[in-house]
């Protein structure tokens, strides 16, 4: 009897209907990690759903086929973010903050909403980033875009593109990366990364204007 429902579960799946099912149980998998407040497994997610374990595996063969999935989820929402921006008509200056805006909002309330479920998520992503890294080049690729257009009007002369990305990411990685909104919270706000990024619009640029000009640090007397 355990056998013919095995057999019943497994089945011939068309693409389309294995990446629906692979999203459905990446969020069933959620759902129980966040009730259960740790990570969850292929095995774990078997046993709440009441399904076969073979039937789990059929959808996810490797663990971290799972945990792919369920980045992916995790994900989405940020991504559908980034696609709107993309594909908005807004000037460059007011497209970037609006770039960075959305996901920093975005995460900031799913940190307030639930600050326990989100570190539990700012600690799987530590660990498991390999998963996390196909989104960040995307984010990245689109910032590339947006510093093309900004260049186009006369911003940050004198850098190349990656330069400039280099930086950008080091001036506002306080307001994408997750445990950073954790850890400061209300010391972020929207007002303080428009003046960042007019700040970025207005000085950025590939000139030595004299920061830069000593041999060496010096000690302070």
């Amino acid at each position: 009897m355990v056998g013919s429902k095995v057999q019943r579960e497994i089945r011939v799946v068309s693409e389309e209907e294995l990446l629906k099912e692979r999203s459905r149980l990446a969020r069933k998998a959620m759902e129980l990690m966040e009730r259960s407040g740790e990570e969850t497994s292929r095995g774990k997610l078997a046993s709440e759903l009441g399904m076969s374990r073979a039937r789990v595996e059929q959808i996810f063969p490797e663990d971290g086929d799972l945990r792919e999935a369920m980045t992916g989820e995790w994900f989405a929402p940020k991504l559908k973010v980034m696609d709107e921006v993309m594909a908005s008509d807004l000037p460059p200056r007011r497209k970037m903050y609006e770039f960075f805006a959305r996901r920093f909002v975005l995460m900031r309330s799913n940190f307030r909403t639930d600050p326990a479920t989100f570190r539990l998520y700012v600690e799987m992503g530590e660990r498991y980033f390999e998963y996390a890294r196909s989104y960040v080049d995307l984010a990245d690729h689109y910032l590339c875009e947006l510093i093309a257009e900004a260049q186009a009007e006369g911003h940050m002369k004198g850098l190349e593109i990656n330069e400039a990305l280099s930086l950008i990411n080091q001036s506002v990685n306080c307001y994408l990366l997750p445990y950073q909104i954790a850890l400061l919270d209300e010391r972020l706000s929207e007002d303080k990364l428009a003046r960042i990024v007019d700040a970025l619009f207005d000085g950025l640029s590939g000139e030595d204007r004299g920061a830069k000009g000593v041999s060496k640090l010096q000690a302070a007397n």
